[in-house]
């Protein structure tokens, strides 16, 4: 008999690398004693890790090892020994396991797979932040999970709330997040969460008007919301209520004379004009309340730019993403990424560059649960001008950078081509110096082999242009070959003197 630990006893990681060494020293599943959790053994054997190896590992289907991380959540003291009877099983020759659905086994995992992804599913319909008192922007949130799915669904609250800083908060393990770095601790108790704030009045008023009595159904909410939750959460105070006076309200709705449908109010437009020496903080404020167009409807929130006041460098993007729309931040989704790694490699740093897009508000389409990126229109690019250029007059770039057609067209007009004269300079009616590259979610699009690390190169190719950009030396060189002036859209800034 041989142990075999897993430390955390949920981490995929942690399990294969025992199940491994188990594997290629050929030790039978009923020969290992699996220490992790409640399983350890009354007499230790030889770590399993410390054998040595007598074969090389097989190569294991990608479905196994997404049904093991999925596995290992489970509280089942006995699901790292099933994983490993079905590993052994697999690379004794039974390669086509998984599909044999009723084998007791694949059963079993089964079974464990989707207990988890039932809590996980819980986990993020039903935990709820609450404000941290005397904290800025800073929320806790307490849950009690049935599985250890702390680490497993945590990703899913980083994407969704990115912007802010929260910790969750568990019997058994918590997860901490800073608005940039994800991390894990020691669990904790309910006491260490706040109690209710002042914004649960209002999901509670919110909830009470939303409440559609005609379509209870008692049955299917415990079915979807078990009352083990409702401790969790404000709502749940009101169900009683709202269920008790469900059939008189029922009764109320069909004894009411039917009302024509309200004529929609359109929102004024809120003034896009700010004063002349608004800092970026007070033109990000009048932002929020823009309604020029109507992206601002669906979308989370406007997302503005950000960086120094006084950069030389000022990049223009096309239009948030569903990360940035979220977290209410440019380029921090995957092209942001992207982008971050280009200007890693020829060494400028981020955080001296002022960040930004010619439409600040998202355009998507749903599909389903996924929000998919749809262009915006020449209407909206206009509807943002005025922002753009209070932008671009109060920040007073040397240098703009457009990345992607629809900056391109925002900035150098529109009958700009950006294929046929990206990397080439050009100068902005104010003077000011420009050039236009492919956006990084361009570069991230190709799919044709070799075409994306192209894509990339010709990109960071384009970017070196920024790095003699600072140079006044540069000035008569670059003013020679550049095209005839062209303007900013929306007014033009007046550029006061910089010391």
């Amino acid at each position: 008999m041989v142990a075999a630990a897993v430390d955390p006893p949920w981490d995929l990681d942690a399990w294969r690398a025992p199940a491994r060494a188990a594997l290629r020293a050929g030790v039978a599943p009923q020969d290992i004693d699996w220490t992790g959790d409640a399983q350890r053994g009354l007499l230790a054997g030889a770590d399993v890790v410390a054998l040595a190896p007598l074969r090389a590992a097989p190569a294991v289907p990608a479905a196994f090892l997404s049904l093991a991380g999925a596995v290992l959540c489970h509280r089942d003291p006995q699901r790292h020994a099933l994983l490993y009877r079905m590993l052994w099983r697999i690379a004794d020759g039974e390669r086509a396991l998984l599909e044999r659905v009723t084998d007791p086994d694949v059963h079993r995992a089964s079974v464990l797979a989707q207990a988890v992804r039932r809590d996980s599913h819980k986990m993020k319909a039903f935990v709820r932040f609450r404000e941290v008192p005397g904290e800025v922007d800073a929320f806790v949130a307490w849950f009690e999970p049935d599985q250890h799915i702390v680490d497993r669904v945590a990703p899913f609250f980083a994407r969704r709330f990115a912007g802010m800083r929260w910790a969750i908060l568990t019997p058994y393990r918590s997860a901490r997040w800073d608005s940039a770095t994800l991390a894990f601790g020691p669990g904790g108790q309910r006491a260490d969460a706040p109690g209710d704030d002042a914004q649960e009045d209002l999901w509670r008023t919110y909830y009470a008007n939303i409440f559609n009595p005609a379509r209870l159904n008692t049955t299917m909410m415990r079915s979807e919301m078990p009352q083990k939750y409702w401790k969790h959460l404000p709502e749940a105070q009101l169900l009683p209520g709202l269920v008790r006076e469900a059939g008189s309200r029922v009764r109320d709705m069909a004894a009411r004379a039917p009302e024509p449908p309200r004529r929609r109010i359109p929102v004024p437009a809120a003034p896009a004009v700010v004063a002349d020496d608004a800092s970026v903080d007070a033109l990000r404020a009048a932002a929020r309340e823009c309604r020029r167009c109507e992206l601002w409807q669906p979308a989370t929130q406007t997302v503005f730019g950000e960086g120094p006041e006084d950069a030389r460098i000022m990049i223009v993007g096309e239009q948030p993403g569903d990360a940035e729309d979220l977290s209410g931040r440019p380029f921090v989704g995957p092209a942001g990424k992207l982008f971050d790694r280009a200007l890693a490699e020829i060494g400028i740093d981020r955080g001296r560059l002022y960040v930004t897009n010619a439409v600040k508000h998202f355009r998507f389409e749903q599909r389903g649960k996924v929000r998919l990126h749809r262009n915006p229109e020449v209407a909206h690019v206009n509807a943002c001008g005025p922002w753009l250029a209070a932008e671009v007059a109060r920040v007073d770039p040397q240098v703009v950078v457009c990345l992607g057609a629809t900056a391109a067209q925002a900035l150098l007009g529109r009958s700009f081509r950006l294929m046929a004269q990206r990397g080439t300079w050009q100068v902005l009616g104010d003077g000011r110096r420009a050039f236009a590259t492919v956006h990084p979610s361009w570069v991230l699009r190709q799919r044709e082999p070799g075409a994306s690390e192209a894509g990339y190169r010709g990109f960071v190719d384009d970017l070196r242009l920024l790095l003699g950009a600072a140079d006044a030396g540069t000035a008569a060189a670059v003013a020679a070959t550049t095209s005839p002036s062209l303007s900013v859209r929306g007014p033009a800034p007046t550029r006061p003197a910089r010391g």
